[in-house]
């Protein structure tokens, strides 16, 4: 079994009684990682901190019973950890690499998760569902991301993309869009702020809410 970051205290206020799968995760991911690519080979030293908990902060941005697309999802981030901390809310992992869609189809098999399904697709082909929430993280830029993923959104749903320090030179750059795609707001969003260290900010884009896409 591969050797990484230790369980910070954190995690266990986030994740309270999913904490176990929340562990059975991380370990499942520090194991395949390698083979998979799912993540560098560096990042075993910051695998709760900078993935896992990072990730799961997130699901401050969902209420119980939204439904929610994680698009490029990958080694199953940020949705698997958002799923594990809100069981309450759906998730569907939309992802178009047949080896990672297969991955994380035996990571909800093996964790139990029910509220979690696998989508093997790129984004712009998921055309039969409407999400209240659609989250990204190291996808595209936001100007690139809110066209791939606006058409997945509700009325008034919002696309939440994890950013870091350009989080507001993106959204300017975005803004030339905020007519054509019915965009009512941009907000940038700290997650996590009671928990850890180095809290994750997120760009919140929101459509208005009588438009259809």
């Amino acid at each position: 079994m591969k050797q990484f970051e230790a369980e910070p205290e954190s995690a266990n206020a986030i994740f309270g009684p999913q904490i176990e799968k929340a562990r059975a995760f991380t370990q499942k991911l520090a194991n395949d990682s390698d083979d998979l690519g799912l993540l560098g080979p560096r990042e075993l030293d910051k695998l709760w901190s900078r993935h896992i908990l990072n990730s799961a902060v997130v699901s401050e941005t969902v209420k119980a019973g939204d439904l929610v697309a994680d698009v490029g999802s990958g080694a199953g981030l940020p949705g698997i950890p958002m799923a594990i901390a809100l069981p309450e809310a759906h998730f569907v992992l939309i992802e178009p690499m047949e080896r990672r869609s297969n991955w994380m189809l035996d990571v909800i098999e093996e964790l139990g998760l029910t509220n979690v399904e696998v989508r093997r697709s790129r984004a712009e082909e998921v055309l039969d569902l409407k999400f209240d929430i659609v989250t990204a993280r190291a996808v595209a830029a936001l100007d690139k991301l809110l066209r791939l993923t606006v058409h997945l959104l509700k009325p008034g749903g919002s696309l939440i993309a994890l950013k870091g320090s350009k989080a507001a030179e993106e959204i300017e750059a975005a803004r030339k869009l905020q007519n054509r795609l019915g965009i009512a707001s941009f907000e940038i969003q700290i997650c996590g702020e009671k928990f850890l260290a180095e809290p994750t900010s997120v760009v919140k884009t929101t459509l208005d809410s009588s438009k259809e896409n």
